[in-house]
């Protein structure tokens, strides 16, 4: 049975929000009570931050037929919904903010309006790396990739299949960046 346009679909969307608002409020109160010095209760919101994740993850997958999309799907929809945040959501919050004198906030809608455009472009330069098949191979025969499990760095075109030390499959591997 198909979902679209129903009202079931409206609540599953709406619980999937809820219970993911509900995961990220638990977080932060968890990291507060730790902070005023209650680890029992930081446990309890940890807990159940993690519980409601779980609800989260049960409505978004009816949502979509059962299933988390594949990654290619994935960042398409994700680059979607940062573009909407930097090229709609966050201009109207700014001008709305900023017509009701709040300057500080509408400034702030736009810092995070410049950071959602990064996220889009990120997510779009790696659906094309994988379109392009580009993740684990680069023109480059110098180029240098790195084994997230161990550690050990491996310079050619393509990453290994298998890491020589560690054995860890090649989706461990990710390319050198240096940024210090």
């Amino acid at each position: 049975m198909d979902l679209k346009g129903t009202k079931t679909e409206a609540n599953l969307q709406e619980a999937f929000a809820g219970e993911s608002m509900a995961r990220n409020k638990y977080s932060y109160y968890a990291a507060k009570a730790r902070e005023d010095g209650y680890e029992q209760i930081a446990d309890f919101f940890e807990e159940t931050a993690r519980n409601e994740m779980e609800h989260a993850k049960l409505w978004f997958k009816l949502l979509n037929n059962d299933e988390i999309p594949g990654t290619l799907e994935n960042l398409a929809d994700a680059a979607a919904g940062e573009r909407y945040e930097w090229t709609e959501m966050y201009d109207t919050f700014a001008k709305e903010a900023e017509e009701e004198g709040f300057k500080r906030i509408a400034t702030l809608f736009r810092m995070v309006a410049a950071i959602e455009k990064h996220h889009e472009e990120r997510y779009n330069r790696l659906k094309a790396n994988i379109e392009e098949g580009a993740v684990f191979e680069r023109e480059d025969a110098e180029t240098a990739w790195i084994c997230a499990k161990c550690g050990h760095i491996h310079v050619g075109k393509k990453a290994p299949v298998i890491c020589p030390v560690c054995k860890y499959e090649q989706k461990y591997f990710q390319l050198v960046a240096t940024n210090y």
